[in-house]
């Protein structure tokens, strides 16, 4: 079948004997417009949805560095309070290392600084962990609370 064949008939049908659709007769040009505008509100209520809960998380990993830099800094500065100490510690060992008369002197010395040793590296190791879990949980906390209040808002 030709090109020309396939064209339309008088009667208002193609050659498969179908009538072809005439659209000027469907009064579409409302019913057309209105759901392009409920797609349109739908889509800018949705693109509001994102833009709040973007706006949201951004708040959230704001908060969450600047607690994240605080904690952080505390957990750095103790970590320079305890070398400290322990240098001191350890230069006050030597000190008295070096001014003992006897094999005695060094074995008490060195026993009462092994004990001193491993209990001030015990409170040591509790602060550090205390400070690792505040870091930890200030961190999370506000992208959990940005995170909660999102999805109620949405939900």
């Amino acid at each position: 079948m030709s090109e020309s064949e396939m064209k339309a008939k008088p009667n208002g049908t193609h050659i498969f004997g179908m009538p072809w659709l005439d659209f000027s007769k469907i009064a579409a040009p409302g019913v057309v417009r209105e759901l392009t505008e409920q797609g349109f509100a739908r889509a800018r209520e949705g693109c509001e949805k994102i833009k709040t809960a973007s706006e949201e998380m951004t708040e959230a990993l704001r908060e969450s560095y600047s607690s994240n830099a605080r904690s952080a800094t505390d957990y750095g500065l103790k970590l320079f309070e305890i070398s400290n100490a322990n240098a001191a510690s350890t230069l006050d060992f030597f000190v008295h290392l070096f001014g003992s008369k006897s094999a005695t002197d060094v074995l008490t010395l060195s026993a009462a600084q092994a004990r001193k040793a491993f209990d001030t590296a015990s409170d040591q190791n509790r602060e550090l962990w205390t400070l690792a879990q505040k870091l930890a949980t200030e961190t999370g906390e506000p992208i959990r609370k940005h995170f909660t209040k999102a999805l109620h808002q949405t939900g």
